[in-house]
């Protein structure tokens, strides 16, 4: 399993690793507004793009989701989802107060299941139980197009990378009309 380090301590991760080609498995989170159900992962119509944060009363999670919530409006045929182990009313205050509107804000706190599912469960140190910062993109048809597991939880992803994958998946999405082989 892997690894991932918190100021340089190593925290191993739990569940079950996913990689790029890998379906990616369906699961509920639990949406900040309304408390909703909300399915994560599988085939859908627009790609997925799955933001994993430990928490986002952190300045990086908090300054990591304000990024992406600035450029979910750029990534036509792509729905954006951030995830973390936040009780979604901290999450909808964290929203209400940052301006999220572009962007959804998922809790996995019921039962780590989305955690456990993609491999990003940090099992040990001072942050088990949460999950380590990661991103998944996921495709039309339910394949993950690209993953970045953040090797040090305290730095930001490569947003540039995971904006081109983002896009790519949505506009191959939304470029075929299903007739062509």
């Amino acid at each position: 399993m892997a690894t991932v380090t918190l100021k340089g301590n190593v925290c191993n991760l739990a569940g079950t690793e996913i990689n790029v080609g890998d379906a990616a498995p369906q699961v509920i989170v639990v949406a900040s507004e309304g408390l909703a159900d909300k399915v994560v992962g599988g085939a859908a119509e627009k790609a997925q793009v799955l933001v994993v944060v430990p928490s986002l009363d952190t300045p990086v999670c908090a300054a990591e989701t304000r990024k992406f919530n600035t450029e979910a409006a750029t990534i036509a045929g792509a729905e954006i989802t951030v995830i973390s182990m936040d009780l979604p009313f901290a999450a909808g205050r964290f929203c209400s107060a940052e301006g999220i509107e572009n962007l959804t804000v998922t809790s996995d706190f019921r039962n780590k299941d989305f955690a456990n599912a993609y491999g990003v469960l940090i099992a040990d140190g001072p942050l088990a139980g949460v999950t380590c910062r990661a991103i998944f993109v996921v495709n039309k048809e339910g394949k993950v197009s690209y993953k970045e597991i953040i090797s040090e939880i305290t730095e930001e992803p490569s947003y540039d990378a995971a904006l081109a994958a983002a896009k790519e998946a949505g506009a191959g999405a939304a470029s075929c009309c299903g007739t062509c082989q």
